[in-house]
């Protein structure tokens, strides 16, 4: 048996969720899983339809890209997840989606404002757009730069990952990630709830509002993850 077989069950499992989340069609998106005691990363194959996915077809490669098990190229995408695992602690999945609100957003090239406490109780700033990228890093090892987009943008505006754990790339599209796939798929479905409720927040206002107050934000956020969270159960 092999080694990475549940690993792999864990990476299939997740990826089958996203078109069930409406996160993504066709072959659009994929999701990553990363064990660090296997010091191994399993990711959807390139190219492949989410309903044609077996466990067989999961690759599965180390933090520097070799491909420790399957016969299928990795998603175009590895290089991206492998680098954001490698600067983030924490990180144990990771998910692109091209998601339609999220994506919407990420096309604009706007940060999505904090406009109401379902925003703030996942994420207590605004969900991050970084810059869209210059010639020379497209030009480049494209995918590795994608990364490293996100991780200057977090660094630029002193962001945790452990604490904003969404982010938006300007004309692509989003990532979320979590330290497990169930958490980041939790992520990538509540990123583009809040990117829908924030589009229509703008059409009733007729333009952008000001965010919430940072009082109520930072209420809302604390209750259920400051020290003194008291929302859900024991």
């Amino acid at each position: 048996m092999s080694r990475y077989k549940e690993l792999k069950a864990k990476t299939l499992k997740g990826n089958a969720a996203i078109p069930t989340l409406g996160l993504a069609m066709f072959t659009f998106g994929n999701l990553s899983v990363f064990d660090p005691d296997l010091r191994a990363v399993a990711i959807k194959p390139s190219g492949v339809s989410y309903n044609e996915l077996t466990e067989e077809k999961i690759v599965v490669l180390d933090l520097d890209g070799q491909v420790l098990e399957g016969i299928l190229r990795p998603s175009s995408d590895t290089p991206t997840h492998l680098h954001l695992y490698r600067a983030f602690p924490g990180l144990r999945s990771i998910v692109h989606t091209h998601s339609t609100y999220a994506t919407a957003w990420a096309q604009s090239g706007r940060a999505i404002p904090v406009y109401g406490t379902t925003h703030a109780d996942h994420c207590s700033v605004e969900i991050p757009c970084a810059p869209v990228m210059r010639r020379d890093r497209i030009t480049g090892e494209y995918e590795k730069e994608t990364a490293y987009q996100i991780i200057e943008h977090f660094e630029k505006l002193n962001l945790d990952s452990r604490h904003c754990s969404m982010v938006l790339i300007e004309g692509h599209g989003p990532f979320t990630w979590g330290k497990n796939p169930d958490e980041a798929l939790y992520n990538a479905a509540v990123l583009e709830e809040l990117a829908r409720m924030a589009m229509f927040t703008e059409i009733l206002a007729g333009g952008q509002k000001p965010p919430l107050p940072g009082y109520l934000i930072d209420k809302h956020f604390t209750r259920k993850h400051g020290p003194g969270a008291y929302y859900g159960q024991e």
